[in-house]
């Protein structure tokens, strides 16, 4: 069975746009995956610890025949080939790959919520995913993902970048 995920993707370390590449190329490397819609990158600053470097952060859409389980462990491998450590909530990192929203589905297990558990609360998530599915459906909040970013403040501290990944 076919499933449409909508990842956020970003990093503040290294060579923030060689990783973001590197994380799509391995997405679609996938015989079980299907690369879909890129958004625009975007260079926002760090959300929840602040002394950090400004991330890059992109949302793609990816069409695959894995489980949510296996598609998560699948992103976690990723996230592992390209460098991430895992040493402070919130800290600085190669790459992130978080999983937005399953198809239209409400996921709740120990290691996986989605639709993401904070994503309405961050325009670094929202406004990424206007640029590709700015109609998509909250299936919780019952509200669009354009409507979701509009009453959020720091969108202005956001700046889309002239680059576009291949």
């Amino acid at each position: 069975m076919k499933h449409l995920a909508y990842l956020s993707i970003g990093g503040n370390m290294g060579d923030r746009q060689a990783y973001l590449q590197a994380a799509l190329d391995k997405l679609a490397s996938h015989p079980g995956c299907q690369l879909g819609l890129v958004s625009n990158i975007y260079e926002t600053p760090a959300w929840g610890k602040t002394d950090q470097a400004d991330f890059l952060n992109l949302a793609c859409q990816v069409e695959t025949d894995l489980s949510a389980q296996e598609f998560l462990t699948f992103c976690q491998e990723i996230e592992q080939d390209l460098d991430r450590v895992r040493i402070e909530k919130w800290g600085q990192r190669t790459i992130d790959l978080d999983i937005i929203f399953w198809d239209d589905q409400v996921i709740e297990e120990e290691n996986l919520q989605v639709p993401h558990p904070y994503a309405h609360e961050r325009a670094f998530v929202l406004l990424p995913l206007t640029d590709i599915a700015a109609d998509y459906y909250h299936p919780v909040l019952q509200k669009t993902v354009a409507e979701l970013l509009l009453p959020l403040k720091d969108v202005k501290d956001i700046k889309k970048l002239k680059i576009k990944m291949q």
